[in-house]
């Protein structure tokens, strides 16, 4: 059974009390730059057991008639199409994904910010969309003189010829699909509107990782830089708030980079310098507070860190980045001393695979570790792939149904195989994950044996699994749902060149 680590309702109930505390120093109003995922943030689940993946959407709902959104989308990422990899969708798709999703919860989108703009043809398209739909949508510019000259940077030359986006609540979320999205330039545009308007407002910065009060080279600290090994992120000792209180706080480069620049724009904005001396002082984050169980985080934190290192070796594998971030988060494994050993579901599907054929080029063989430590094993067979055989094996034995009896008779499943391959004319015939999750929902209504191995799917969630090939993306994405984490070996299951 897998641990708790975390507290997640004491996470809702801080945080929240933390971000009203800060609004009501600065002034009122703040504006408050999320950073990480704010739907769906698994690997903070995944690091802190316990931890809600809509954690900060909780926050948030917290203070739903307090608060309200900017989304913010660069141009560069518009024009070059920029994709979320865990998603497999464009940066303009995940926009309009946040702005379904954060309305289907009752919270207020003020505005959409283009920024970066210089004429881009593709940002231009997004914009008259979104308008075309009754949207607002801002544009800005680079910062004439960022970062270096802060007289021309606060300035009406500077910040102030962006527009400034009219907002009516203490809280203002600034949010983004992901980095270089340009939120902290728009909060500091806003802010400049604001005290030029000779109102008061304030920033702050909401990032979940690296936890400013855990040691550096914990555990968890360490899995988020793994996480961020594709952008060389590096956990770093805060040394302004060294200096400033002596106390060791965790913070990573690009913030402890940024932050002189920061502090020197905040200062001339706000005509304060001493409101925050270090880059932890900017931070609210209170998810450290929360930690239950120190040794399951760690535990948690290890496993995925390894994860993380296979995901990177077949994204190497498959072209779509160098081994170079492989390299990365090998040295951090080094580092923790750790190896791929220490995923035990790992060895179960070499070991199977290569008892089948000791060559390993016959078939794909899975592994999932159930929540009471039991493995399962799953091969391809002629009418489905490994990826839903495992899946069937595991919810027998989850159902306590005999391994000899057949869940599903073969002759259900062999219609929906003729389908493929003859009426749809699919090269990949054989039966895959969710296929046979439909199939299983359909035969439930009749049959209660498989309506009992039904009600054991959600038990998979949590759980660990290996391929001793790389699956499909329709697989992986199925495994995504059920809350599946799997891992597979850098190797393709067949010689073919067209995979999917």
């Amino acid at each position: 059974m897998r641990k708790i680590g975390f507290d997640g309702d004491k996470y809702v109930k801080i945080q929240r009390e933390r971000i009203t505390e800060r609004i009501e120093t600065l002034g009122g109003k703040l504006y408050l730059e999320f950073g990480g995922k704010l739907f769906d943030d698994h690997h903070a689940a995944n690091v802190l057991p316990g931890y809600r993946p809509n954690g900060k959407i909780e926050v948030l709902q917290s203070f739903k008639d307090k608060a309200e959104i900017i989304l913010c989308i660069s141009a560069r990422d518009l024009e070059s199409n920029k994709m979320r990899s865990d998603l497999g969708i464009t940066y303009e798709m995940d926009v309009l994904r946040h702005m379904d999703k954060l309305r289907k919860m009752n919270l207020h989108i003020s505005a959409v910010v283009i920024t970066l703009y210089s004429g881009q043809e593709a940002a231009d398209k997004f914009k008259n969309m979104l308008e075309n739909r009754g949207e607002r949508v801002y544009i800005h510019k680079p910062t004439l003189g960022y970062p270096t000259d802060v007289n021309t940077i606060v300035s009406d030359a500077g910040y102030g010829a962006n527009p400034y986006i009219e907002t009516t609540r203490p809280l203002v979320v600034v949010t983004a699909p992901g980095p270089g999205s340009g939120k902290l330039a728009t909060c500091l545009s806003q802010l400049y509107h604001e005290f030029r308007l000779g109102k008061k407002a304030g920033y702050a910065k909401f990032e979940t990782f690296p936890i400013w009060n855990l040691p550096l080279k914990h555990p968890v600290n360490m899995a988020y830089e793994a996480a961020t090994a594709d952008l060389k992120d590096v956990n770093m000792i805060d040394p302004f708030h060294l200096e400033a209180y002596g106390v060791s706080t965790v913070n990573y480069n690009r913030d402890v980079e940024v932050f002189p620049v920061v502090r020197t724009i905040l200062s001339k904005i706000m005509g304060d310098d001493r409101i925050y001396r270090s880059p932890t002082d900017m931070g609210v984050n209170m998810v450290g507070f929360c930690i239950s169980d120190n040794d399951a985080v760690s535990d948690a934190s290890r496993k995925e860190v390894i994860r993380r290192y296979y995901r990177a070796l077949v994204d190497a594998k498959q072209g779509r980045k160098s081994f170079d971030e492989a390299q990365r988060i090998q040295l951090i494994m080094n580092e923790m001393g750790i190896t791929t050993s220490d995923r035990s579901v790992i060895a179960p599907a070499l070991e199977k695979a290569a008892s089948i054929d000791p060559t390993g080029t016959d078939g794909q063989v899975l592994s999932l570790e159930l929540p009471d430590g039991h493995i399962v094993t799953g091969k391809s067979l002629p009418i489905m792939n490994a990826t839903a055989s495992v899946i069937i094996n595991a919810v027998k034995y989850l159902a306590d149904i005999p391994d000899d009896l057949h869940l599903i008779a073969p002759v259900i499943f062999q219609p929906m195989v003729d389908m493929k391959k003859n009426v749809l004319h699919s090269n990949f015939p054989v039966l895959n994950a969710e296929e046979v999750l439909l199939a299983m929902s359909i035969c439930a209504a009749t049959n209660p044996t498989v309506a009992k191995a039904v009600t054991k799917l959600p038990l998979l969630y949590g759980c660990d699994a290996h391929s001793n090939s790389i699956i499909s993306a329709p697989d992986a994405s199925t495994y995504k749902k059920l809350g599946i984490n799997v891992t597979c070996e850098p190797e393709y299951p067949t010689k073919n060149l067209y995979f999917k």
